[in-house]
């Protein structure tokens, strides 16, 4: 159903994958939108492992949620940092694609639950993520990407 990747030496091994979706910060995530036109739009996320879904936080209304209530399908890319070696003007970098099924969170109390993890992700500390939920968490809805698919990359842009 998924394509074998062209460069098979360059493919990053399945904990390699995973090791970067659970380090990464941002990704961008893509859907089908208006006029079957893709919509990206880069989003802060939680990986969770144990499940293998990614969890991300959106307003209630807007272009993405339009997307994603006709067609679930999604892909999601995450990139490191890189780096490039003394003298060189090529960079190494890393990247992962997810394909997947993304849906709304069901329940508040499901909403709630991701937000906290993705609150602990990002934010300094536990208490802040529980001033923070108080103060918008009614305003977020939550996403969950069911991943279908994925593969990385070792790029070396020379």
């Amino acid at each position: 159903m998924f394509r074998e990747m062209r460069r098979c030496r360059q493919q990053m091994t399945s904990e390699e994958c995973i090791d970067l979706l659970e380090k990464g910060k941002r990704g961008v995530l893509a859907v089908l939108g208006d006029e079957d036109y893709p919509y990206t739009v880069p989003m802060d996320y939680f990986y969770d492992k144990a499940a293998g879904q990614l969890y991300f936080h959106s307003a209630k209304k807007g272009h993405k949620l339009d997307a994603v209530q006709k067609h679930d399908k999604v892909s999601f890319c995450v990139l490191d940092e890189g780096y490039r070696e003394n003298g060189d003007w090529a960079y190494h970098f890393h990247s992962v694609v997810v394909f997947g099924r993304l849906h709304i969170a069901d329940t508040p109390e499901e909403n709630e639950a991701i937000l906290r993890k993705l609150g602990l992700k990002y934010f300094p500390d536990a208490e802040y993520v529980e001033k923070e939920l108080r103060k918008n968490g009614k305003n977020a809805q939550c996403l969950i990407l069911s991943a279908e698919h994925i593969s990385g990359k070792a790029v070396y842009e020379k």
